[in-house]
């Protein structure tokens, strides 16, 4: 895998900061134009501590709705479908915020997997490359 540009003194610098500020990898990978990984390798070759952030699983920005936001949109859409006298269109439109709220759910478990699977995978990374310098250190003092 061909390596990128070396990093200046000014940019460890900055890294440092950041890290000091808790930024996270994501917000750092935009600032230094590197992607999230090489940003936390290089965190590593600094012996800096490499937090993954949890995300929470009732929501994923402050644009979406949680899960409950979702049902609550649900529920009334169905209790809307018992009234008498709807007309068509007005069917389609709650049948249609039904299938949209079911599909939102459906998006939202497989995003909060890939979310769950992406944040331990960076947390094995950290822990591996930490073994592996205490297993290189050791070798060292032998």
């Amino acid at each position: 895998m061909p390596k990128g540009k070396p990093w200046t003194v000014e940019e460890e610098k900055r890294l440092r900061e950041m890290v000091q500020q808790k930024k996270s990898l994501v917000v750092m990978a935009k600032a230094f134009g590197k992607s999230p990984e090489s940003i936390k390798k290089k965190m590593l070759r600094l012996g800096l501590k490499v937090v993954v952030r949890q995300i929470q699983q009732t929501t994923t920005s402050n644009d979406l709705p949680n899960i409950e936001q979702a049902l609550r949109t649900l529920n009334d859409a169905l209790v809307s479908l018992k009234t008498p006298g709807l007309d068509q269109a007005e069917t389609l439109r709650l049948r249609s915020i039904i299938q949209g709220v079911k599909t939102y759910k459906e998006l939202l478990a497989d995003f909060l997997d890939f979310s769950g699977l992406e944040s331990r995978l960076f947390e094995l990374e950290a822990k591996y490359a930490d073994l592996a310098k205490k297993a290189k250190s050791a070798k060292v003092s032998k």
